[in-house]
C-alpha cells in the first residue's frame, strides 16, 4: 500500500498581521525562509573546543555508498565519527530482487528493513568490525513527538550513527513524494514502519516539519563537516525512455528525490545558520560538500583502479546475501547490489565521484608583514584565518556574505588586494518560491586589510532555473590588471566577466566552442601575461586561450583538470596517472589537482595519492602526509606552504 497524502483544509495555524493601520490580516502559511545575510562581524564557534563530526544526509540508504564515497572512508580512517541521515524508507517497490530466482511478492516494511541491515553491514565493516556486529538500536524523539530510528555502533574512538526517519518514496499517486513535498505547502506525507524497526508508530510530516526535524538533528549533533546530495543538477535532455529506465527526473541529471533531499539539507542549514545569529549564538563553524549523483553516468569515470575497488567493497556488504545469516528475518541486505554488480551495472555510478562544487580548498594570500591569510567558507559564510606565526593560525573571522556554495574563487591585485568569488543562495524555498543563485564579490579595501561591502556579480544565465545550473568561479588577475572571471554556465559551456584596472566589469559572455564541459576549470598565466582556460569536455580537454578556443586536439580527461604557466595536467579516465606536457607528472591519485609554477621551484603540482594522503610534487621528489580534504599551494619566500582544512573546521599547514 502507498502511503496516504492529505491535504490540509486550513493554510496554517496562526495569522500574520501585515497591516496593522488597515485593520486586515492574512494567513501565514508557513515559516519565513533564510534570506540572504551579506553583513560580517559575527561570532563564530570555535574549531578548537570541538571534537570533529561528519554528518550526512541522503535520501535512500545506499546514496551515501554510491555518491560521497570514498571521502567518507577517508574521514573514518582519520578518526572522525559519522553521523549518517536518512529521510526516505527506501521501501520503493517492496522488492527485494534475487539474481536468478523469481520475483517475491512485494513487502514495502521488509525490504526498508533488508536495506537498513545492510547499512549496518556496510558501515561495520568500514569500523573494521565483522559485517554481523550488533548495534544498539533505539527510538530518538525529534521535534512535535516524531520519533526516527538511530543505530549506534562504536569502534576504536569512532562512532557510527544511522538516522532513519522513514517518510515514503510515493504518494498513493504515483508521483515521487518528496519533490512534491518540497513543491506543495498542503502536502502531508505519513512515514513507513520498518520491519523490526524500534519506531512502532507512523508520524506525518510537511514541507515545515522535516526542515524542522533536519535542523533538530544538525542542533544535536553540531556536526563540523556536512556532506549532502546535489540540490542543483545539470540540465539532461533525452529519451523519454531511457530517463525512466535510469531513474531521472525529466529534465535533469540526477533522481527527483536527491534533489529534493539536498535542497531540504540545504534549507535547514540556512536555518541553523539564521536561528543562531537570531539568537545571539556563535555561528556554528562547519564546512560542506555536496556530491554529484547520477551524474556519474553521463561523464567519463574519474576513480583509478585502487580507489574504486576500495569504494566498491563498501557496497558488498550492503547489498548482502539471501544466504547470509545476519540476524534479521526480513533479509541481510539490498541483494540486487551484492556481489559484484556495482561494477557491472552499465550505469557506472559507483566509478566516479564528483563534487558538486570542486575547489582546491583555502584561497591563500600573504599579508603585508609575509603572514598568510586564508580564506574559506565556515557555516555558509566566507571566513579569513590569519597566521599568528608561520604554520599557526588564529581563529576565524567572519566575511559575511552567506548562505554560500563551499568554492571561493580568488584572485590577488596587482596591489596584493585580494578578491573573493562565491555562488551564493540568495535564496531558497519550496513551495514554487524563489530559487536563485548569484555570483557575488568581496574586494579588499587594501593589501591585509578590511573589505568593501559584499558586491553582486549576476549570473551567466536568464532565469533561476538555469542559474541554478552554474559552477565554482575562478579567476586570474593578467599582467595588465584586468580580472578574468570564469564559471560553467546551464548548457555545460563557460561564461566570463572580465574586471577593468579601474574596478568597472563587464557584461557576462559566453566563451565561443562547441562540446560541453565539466565543472572545475583550471586558469592560469604564461610566460607572455596571456590567459590559458582548461576544462575537461566530454571527448577531450578544451582550451581557451585570451578566450579563444584552441583547435589543437587535447586528450579526454576523467577528473577536473589543472594548469600552471599556461601548461596541462589532467587524468585519462579511471587512471591514476597525472598526465603533464612532458609526459607522466609524477603524482598518481585522484580528485583535484593544484598546479603553480615559480623561477625558484619549477612547477610544483598538489593532490591525492592513491591512498587518500595530500601529496606534493616539487623538485624532482614527491613528499606525502595524511590528509582528509582538498587542500592549497602557496608559492612564495618560504618555499612551498600547502594549507588545508582539518575535519575540525581549522586550518592546518604543511612545509615539506
Amino acid at each position: 500500500m502507498h502511503t496516504p497524502l492529505r491535504r490540509r483544509t486550513v493554510l496554517a495555524a496562526a495569522l500574520a498581521v501585515t497591516a496593522a493601520a488597515a485593520g486586515c490580516s492574512v494567513p501565514d502559511p508557513r515559516r519565513t525562509a533564510p534570506t540572504a545575510d551579506p553583513a560580517p562581524g559575527k561570532p563564530i564557534a570555535s574549531a578548537r573546543s570541538r571534537q570533529a563530526l561528519l554528518m550526512q544526509f541522503s535520501a535512500h540508504p545506499d546514496d551515501d555508498l554510491y555518491f560521497m564515497n570514498p571521502d567518507t572512508q577517508r574521514l573514518l580512517d582519520a578518526g572522525v565519527s559519522l553521523v549518517s541521515v536518512y529521510v526516505t524508507a527506501g521501501e520503493h517497490t517492496g522488492r527485494n530482487r534475487i539474481a536468478g530466482m523469481p520475483q517475491t511478492p512485494p513487502d514495502r516494511a521488509a525490504y526498508s528493513s533488508a536495506r537498513h541491515q545492510g547499512l549496518r553491514q556496510s558501515y561495520a565493516v568500514a569500523l573494521g568490525l565483522p559485517a554481523f556486529t550488533p548495534w544498539r538500536r533505539e527510538a530518538l524523539t525529534l521535534p512535535g513527538g516524531r520519533r526516527a530510528e538511530a543505530d549506534t555502533l562504536a569502534h576504536g574512538g569512532r562512532r557510527v550513527e544511522l538516522v532513519f526517519l522513514n517518510l515514503p518514496m510515493h504518494t498513493n499517486r504515483r508521483s515521487m513524494a518528496l519533490p512534491a513535498l518540497w513543491h506543495d505547502r498542503a502536502l502531508e506525507l505519513r512515514t513507513h514502519l520498518s520491519a523490526g524497526s524500534p519506531v512502532t508508530r507512523a508520524d506525518t510530516y510537511d514541507y515545515d516539519r522535516l526542515v524542522e526535524a533536519l535542523v533538530a538533528l544538525l542542533r544535536r549533533h553540531r556536526p563540523t563537516v556536512v556532506h549532502t546530495l546535489d540540490p542543483d543538477p545539470d540540465i539532461q535532455r533525452g529519451d523519454e525512455a531511457t530517463r525512466q529506465r535510469d531513474s531521472e527526473q525529466p529534465g535533469y541529471s540526477d533522481h527527483g528525490d536527491h534533489t529534493a533531499v539536498a535542497s531540504f539539507t540545504w534549507a535547514a542549514l540556512c536555518r541553523w545558520v539564521t536561528d543562531a545569529v537570531r539568537d545571539g549564538e556563535p555561528i556554528p563553524a562547519f564546512t560542506t560538500t555536496a556530491f554529484r549523483g547520477y551524474y556519474n553516468r553521463h561523464w567519463p569515470k574519474n576513480l583509478p583502479p585502487e580507489a574504486l575497488k576500495e569504494k566498491a567493497a563498501r557496497l558488498v556488504p550492503y547489498g548482502g546475501d539471501p544466504s547470509w545469516q545476519c540476524g534479521n528475518p526480513s533479509g541481510c541486505g539490498d541483494y540486487g547490489v551484492g556481489g559484484d554488480r556495482p561494477l557491472t551495472n552499465r550505469k557506472g555510478w559507483v566509478r566516479s565521484t564528483h563534487h558538486r562544487w570542486p575547489g582546491p580548498g583555502p584561497a591563500l594570500a600573504a599579508e603585508p608583514d609575509g603572514r598568510l591569510a586564508a580564506y574559506g567558507v565556515l557555516g555558509l559564510r566566507a571566513v579569513r584565518w590569519r597566521e599568528s606565526s608561520p604554520g599557526t593560525w588564529g581563529e576565524p573571522v567572519d566575511l559575511g556574505g552567506g548562505p554560500l556554495a563551499p568554492a571561493l574563487g580568488s584572485a590577488v591585485l596587482g596591489d596584493g588586494r585580494v578578491l573573493l568569488l562565491g555562488v551564493r543562495f540568495a535564496a531558497l524555498d519550496g513551495h514554487a518560491a524563489a530559487n536563485r543563485r548569484e555570483v557575488v564579490l568581496l574586494e579588499q579595501r587594501s593589501p591585509g586589510g578590511g573589505f568593501l561591502a559584499w558586491r553582486g556579480l549576476g549570473n551567466p544565465e536568464r532565469g533561476d532555473d538555469r542559474g541554478r545550473r552554474i559552477g565554482a568561479p575562478v579567476a586570474v588577475t593578467a599582467p595588465d590588471g584586468r580580472v578574468h572571471l570564469f564559471a560553467r554556465n546551464a548548457d555545460k559551456g563557460v561564461s566570463t566577466r572580465v574586471r577593468a584596472a579601474d574596478g568597472s566589469w563587464s557584461p557576462w559572455r559566453r566563451l565561443p566552442g562547441d562540446g560541453e564541459v565539466q565543472d572545475g576549470l583550471a586558469v592560469s598565466l604564461d610566460a607572455s601575461g596571456r590567459v590559458h582556460l582548461y576544462a575537461a569536455g566530454r571527448e577531450s580537454v578544451r582550451h581557451w586561450v585570451d578566450g579563444v578556443p584552441r583547435s589543437a586536439p587535447l586528450p579526454l580527461s576523467g577528473s577536473t583538470v589543472a594548469s600552471a604557466g599556461g601548461a596541462l595536467y589532467y587524468r585519462a579516465p579511471a587512471v591514476a596517472r597525472l598526465t603533464g606536457p612532458d609526459g607522466d607528472a609524477g603524482l598518481d591519485g585522484y580528485g583535484e589537482v593544484v598546479a603553480a609554477r615559480s623561477p625558484a621551484l619549477g612547477t610544483v603540482l598538489l593532490g591525492t595519492d592513491a591512498r587518500g594522503r595530500t601529496a606534493l610534487r616539487a623538485g624532482g621528489r614527491l613528499r606525502t602526509r595524511p590528509g582528509t580534504g582538498p587542500a592549497a599551494l602557496h608559492l612564495g619566500a618560504r618555499g612551498a606552504v600547502v594549507v588545508g582544512l582539518g575535519a575540525d573546521g581549522h586550518p592546518w599547514s604543511w612545509r615539506p
